[in-house]
């Protein structure tokens, strides 16, 4: 019997703000553990909420990033469990009212693109984290109250590659939006994957498990595969698969089961009273879709429609915000768009990667590479002194000093190389006859001795052309 595999996902994406969600307390990552809290983050007695419009701005960018309906209408609700991480005993959520619905994304797969339908967006808070011990239980409360925003897909995910695709194209859009840092390795983006299985050609959904707390795009994909399996094999057995919450354990590469879910938590949602809905004003909507940054999708097609560059320059461009940014700030100063792109991509990533530079501390400015381009590209500097040059720029150095202090700007005056090329030919009668004699190769001995005696600064091409044309005459 084959299986037709449903999958949905739940990201839950910390917010890139500097406070918190409903408190003026610090958002910071590898502080002291319970230094960035206070009263409000911790639930004492008498404080009040009050709602970080930033956050709602980032939220709204999310929504338009993912075409999503916006509800102008900001209503919030309690959610309440009694758990040792939430210290007020109920989270502040949307259950209701989300503020975004029935979006969507594209991502790519073997058989093309393909459209995956989210639910919904909503705001909430994050809460604390815990670390288990040999000796009990420590509570961080610097993650209490860290803005959030849910992203939930609907079931359209069909595999394991399906899935780990969807995570990437949404991550890279929110970092390119500006709304996360998107660092799941330190847990500010963070995946439950639900899986369930039927037979082929069911209307029926099968019971689905959850994977909570995935927190990177290869462990999507590999635990995601490995649930396929474990369920094929439960079902083919003639078994049940129960529903359960599980984890992906890395050194396995396996699931384990967390715990058994026998229904429904009853959280006994109701409207948060000590927030009033607040209606959003249009104009400030608009305001925000005006400035939205563009996607990875939108750079990709600029880069090919506009630039001329290949599907790959542009694909590879588009891989990471920061070199993306790097190269639109080369080229406005230059419309060599294919020679920046193979600089950006080549060049400038090989030493980076070899130093372990970030862009933060990237010491190669977008107006000397380009200036560096532009001379290679009117024929000043040749390309093998434009290596020399670059390493001089990734010291933080002006490439026109450079060429001037190493004296290696290129002769391209037509009339400058020909008194080289007749110097040569003069001093070398026996390579004369040796070419028309059909001894190819002294040509190209014959260039290197113009190259030498213009100590590397004639233009190569140039040189031999007119070296050509000058052994016809003789």
């Amino acid at each position: 019997m084959n299986f037709e595999t449903i999958i949905g996902i739940e990201i839950h994406c910390e917010l890139k703000t500097n406070t918190k969600m409903f408190s003026q307390g610090p958002v910071s990552f590898g502080e002291s553990a319970n230094s960035c809290v206070n009263e409000i983050d911790l639930g004492m007695p008498g404080t009040l909420p009050c709602l970080n419009k930033h956050a709602v701005e980032l939220a709204l960018r999310a929504c338009m990033g993912t075409h999503c309906e916006i509800d102008p209408l900001v209503k919030f609700d309690r959610k309440n469990y009694y758990y040792s991480d939430l210290p007020k005993g109920f989270q502040i959520t949307q259950q209701f009212h989300p503020i975004g619905k029935n979006g969507y994304i594209e991502i790519s797969t073997e058989e093309g693109t393909k459209k995956v339908r989210l639910n919904r967006i909503h705001m909430e808070e994050d809460t604390a984290k815990q670390f288990h011990t040999n000796y009990g239980t420590l509570i961080d409360f610097n993650r209490a109250g860290t803005p959030l925003i849910e992203i939930v897909s609907e079931p359209d995910i069909r595999s394991g590659k399906e899935a780990a695709s969807y995570v990437e194209e949404l991550k890279n859009m929110l970092y390119y939006l500006g709304v996360s840092d998107c660092r799941m390795e330190e847990g500010s983006m963070r995946c439950d994957v639900n899986i369930s299985l039927r037979p082929e050609g069911s209307q029926t959904f099968g019971t689905k498990t959850e994977i909570k707390n995935l927190n990177s795009i290869s462990n999507v994909q590999k635990a995601v595969d490995y649930e396929i399996e474990r369920q094929s094999q439960l079902l083919l057995a003639g078994e049940k698969v129960e529903q359960e919450t599980r984890r992906f354990d890395e050194a396995t590469k396996t699931t384990v089961l967390m715990r058994k879910k026998e229904g429904n938590v009853d959280y006994k949602f109701f409207p948060e009273p000590n927030i009033f809905p607040i209606l959003l004003d249009e104009a400030w909507i608009e305001e925000i879709r005006a400035t939205q940054p563009q996607l990875p999708s939108q750079r990709k097609e600029k880069y090919m429609q506009e630039y001329g560059l290949s599907e790959y320059d542009a694909n590879t461009l588009t891989q990471t915000k920061e070199l993306s940014d790097f190269y639109d700030e080369v080229v406005k100063h230059t419309k060599e768009y294919k020679l920046a792109s193979n600089w950006c991509m080549v060049e400038l990533m090989a030493v980076l990667n070899k130093e372990n530079i970030s862009f933060k501390d990237n010491p190669c400015s977008p107006v000397h590479l380009a200036e560096m381009i532009e001379m290679v590209s009117k024929g000043e500097i040749s390309s093998k002194q434009a290596k020399v040059v670059f390493e001089e720029i990734m010291k933080g150095k002006d490439p026109k000093k450079v060429v001037e202090e190493k004296g290696m700007k290129q002769i391209s005056d037509p009339n400058e190389i020909r008194k080289l090329v007749t110097q040569v030919l003069d001093a070398n009668e026996q390579a004369i006859l040796d070419f028309k004699n059909g001894k190819g190769r002294a040509a190209g001995a014959l260039v290197g001795q113009v190259m030498k005696l213009s100590k590397g600064q004639a233009n190569p091409k140039l040189a031999n052309q007119i070296l050509n044309e000058e052994l016809k005459k003789r």
